[in-house]
């Protein structure tokens, strides 16, 4: 489930979007928590949403509950690299992508 970079991130790693994982810190664009920034909480792939930190319902005995966001409705501020096949596909899909605009990989 990929989420759009943000324009520097895009501009560094040379590709668009990237699947979101739990740490990223996202920025929503859309809905009533339009402007949040926050990080990733919870990636429910079987809904396609995402839970982030600054989003949740209040409900009425005074809990609160993660508000779920489409992915599409975010883009992502901060990668969290900590993990080395992460940084890897990234790398990877930066070098495609390069390779493609100047004609190779026929």
């Amino acid at each position: 489930m990929s989420v759009h970079l943000s324009k520097e991130l895009r501009t560094k790693y040379g590709c668009r979007s990237i699947p979101v994982r739990v740490g990223d810190k996202v920025k929503l664009l859309r809905g009533q928590y339009k402007g949040t920034m926050a990080d990733v909480e919870k990636v429910d792939l079987k809904k396609t949403r995402i839970h982030v930190k600054g989003a949740e319902h209040k409900k009425s005995e005074g809990r609160t509950s993660p508000y779920p966001i489409h992915p599409s409705n975010a883009i992502i501020i901060t990668l969290k690299l900590d993990d080395a096949m992460r940084k890897k596909s990234i790398e990877r899909k930066g070098v495609n992508k390069q390779m493609k605009s100047k004609g190779g990989n026929k």
